[in-house]
């Protein structure tokens, strides 16, 4: 007699922990860190645009020539471009399915009104939409120049000053990083709450961190076009 064979299989831990509501929190989290290090070190990097073109075009250079020799030309840029995908695919990919598991889990409203949330808290989706067109465009702009009529490559100093020598781009680039302070401030906190980091001693401290971090990037990006439009940068 035959044994009967069995069909069904488990799904693999990875696949658990994905389908849970922490798992999605936590790759949320993670992915929202990645960024987070990326945007400190990226806002750094921009600020060199103060110390004029030879600087500012001599940063660019060097980011496409990282690891030589060992690495090809440009492939540490391409390395550092793919897990910025990986995270900003993962991130957004967890926020919106956390998003629809949430609508589902309360269709109908509230009876009763929640506590109002602070404006961060209630702006977080529409900040990350904001922030999605943004980048979208930002590399249109700055990367490929595919959006900038006046691109010239390997000049990334006059292109940047092109870019906020006009109104509409100076209006893009500083709705988004209003934008990206408020993500900034209401993520940090909630990735150390989804980590374990909180605590009741800790808590003041991380709420301290959310809001310097979010300052600082905010100024930080925003300093560019301030600059240009004040001929600081010319």
């Amino acid at each position: 007699m035959a044994l009967a064979t069995r069909t069904d299989r488990r799904p693999s831990m990875t696949r658990t922990i994905w389908d849970s509501s922490v798992g999605k929190k936590t790759v949320m989290a993670v992915s929202g860190l990645i960024m987070l290090l990326y945007l400190v070190v990226h806002m750094l990097g921009n600020l060199k645009i103060f110390f004029g073109s030879g600087e500012f075009n001599h940063y660019a250079h060097w980011l496409r020539t990282i690891g030589e020799p060992f690495l090809h030309y440009e492939w540490a840029l391409w390395i550092i471009r793919v897990v910025l995908l990986a995270a900003v695919v993962a991130h957004a990919t967890s926020a919106y399915q956390l998003s629809r598991r949430d609508i589902k889990a309360r269709p109908s409203k509230y009876v009763h009104k929640r506590p109002r949330a602070s404006y961060a808290t209630r702006t977080m989706r529409w900040g990350g939409i904001i922030l999605g067109l943004f980048i979208v465009w930002h590399i249109l702009d700055l990367t490929t120049g595919t959006v900038h009529p006046g691109f010239e490559s390997g000049r990334p100093y006059q292109n940047v000053v092109d870019t906020f020598s006009t109104w509409y781009g100076n209006v893009i680039y500083i709705v988004a990083m209003l934008a990206l302070g408020l993500h900034t401030r209401h993520g940090f906190w909630s990735a150390a709450q989804t980590l374990g980091v909180g605590s009741r001693t800790r808590d003041r401290i991380l709420k301290t961190i959310a809001n310097v971090l979010a300052l600082v990037l905010t100024v930080g990006f925003i300093s560019v076009p301030v600059g240009v439009m004040t001929g600081l940068v010319s």
